[in-house]
């Protein structure tokens, strides 16, 4: 379980350290810094896969991504006695994220390459550091694998470091290039919890969404991002998944309704949806958004292969306020299996979390002269201990 995520200077997270736990629920207002949270837990999953650079491109490369703000803000600033200005930077530019889990951390800082007035590729950032080590807290004795630039060192059983420094591309994470179980398990061990993890958000529902088509189904105990295989992903559930808390989740929702798949002959998956009153069952095409929805997070959070942490950005969108109750007992339910990281805006279905378990704590986000910080936080001392590694 991830204990510590840290973020500093993406967009307006310009030094945010947050604790999760098991069921942890962000939120805030409008503007608050929800999304970028959100982006930044996809950015640093990227990574695992050779995809930040590319993930930071579509952003609009690393410039545009960066804290816009100053470097520092006085008390004078922050008092209201001074008006906000630009200072000299004394730290390198750079996009910092990381994270502390049950056994390991990682963190990575990306910054501007070297200007080459040849290459087309100026934009493109280069790891500055990168290191993975054991504990809750980055120390020089428990790092495990440290990479300065394109140089990666690694730790040998006895304790002392090996030898042999590898090189690798600046463009390319160690946890891509330099997985190799034989010379550094550990940071294999991190590329693979990373890639386990999971995220939904905004599924399609319209008339053409994915979800709403006939399709040939298989075995799936993982849901499509965009939701096309929900049939089988259901019956998935049916067969070798929880199908009691199925069940339970449908007539939580839907008070005498029912659901059920069908298998024809050519293999292809259709929902039928069999609701109280009516003589015959709908399928996907004929269900309203915010069933069709609900029906994806079923799925999604039920799921029979459940992930090492799974992210929900804005489930509460399309859904009627009296399905949220419901919502937040499926949530509740899948937390039982997995950690669970909630992004919303809708109080009531935080507070519909809160009723539902004990064991979920809230993270109310917050802008403090454009920078996204922790409301009611009682300090930078008291926040989770966290140390970046130093270029």
């Amino acid at each position: 379980m991830l204990t510590t995520l840290a973020v500093e200077n993406y967009r307006s997270l310009r030094d945010l350290v947050l604790p999760l736990s098991r069921l942890t629920v962000v939120t805030g207002a409008n503007g608050s810094g929800k999304s970028n949270l959100y982006r930044a837990l996809r950015l640093l999953a990227d990574t695992s896969r050779s995809g930040a650079v590319a993930a930071l491109a579509r952003e609009g490369g690393l410039p545009s991504t960066l804290w816009a703000g100053p470097e520092k803000v006085g008390r004078a600033v922050r008092e209201g006695r001074t008006p906000l200005q630009g200072t000299t930077r004394s730290k390198p530019v750079g996009l910092r994220l990381g994270f502390t889990g049950d056994d390991f951390g990682y963190a990575l800082d990306l910054g501007i390459p070297p200007q080459d007035e040849k290459s087309a590729f100026n934009r493109d950032p280069e790891f500055k550091r990168e290191c993975v080590w054991s504990g809750s807290v980055l120390r020089d004795k428990a790092l495990l694998a440290d990479r300065a630039g394109p140089m990666v060192r690694t730790r040998e059983q006895s304790g002392a470091w090996g030898a042999e420094a590898y090189r690798i591309a600046p463009t390319d994470s160690m946890l891509t290039s330099f997985a190799d179980p034989r010379v550094s398990p550990e940071v294999l061990v991190v590329r693979e919890q990373i890639r386990s993890r999971r995220f939904y958000d905004h599924f399609r529902t319209d008339a053409e969404a994915p979800a709403r088509q006939v399709r040939v189904g298989t075995r799936t105990p993982v849901l499509d991002h965009d939701g096309a295989d929900l049939p089988a992903a259901l019956r998935t559930i049916e067969e070798i998944g929880d199908s009691d808390a199925l069940h339970t989740a449908i007539d939580n929702a839907f008070p005498g309704s029912r659901l059920s798949v069908r298998s024809g002959d050519d293999g292809r998956f259709e929902l039928e949806f069999h609701q109280h009153g009516l003589l015959r069952p709908l399928s996907a095409a004929e269900l309203s958004d915010g069933t069709l929805r609900y029906l994806l997070w079923v799925a999604a959070l039920l799921s029979s292969r459940p992930p090492q942490l799974l992210v929900l950005n804005e489930p509460e969108t399309s859904l009627h306020p009296s399905l949220l109750p419901a919502l937040a007992t499926l949530i509740a339910t899948a937390a039982e299996r997995t950690q669970v990281v909630v992004v919303t805006h809708a109080r009531d279905l935080v507070r519909a979390v809160e009723a539902s378990t004990d064991d979920a704590s809230l993270l109310e986000l917050e802008k403090e002269l454009g920078a996204t910080v922790l409301a009611d936080a009682p300090g930078i001392l008291d926040r989770p201990p966290w140390h970046w590694p130093k270029r």
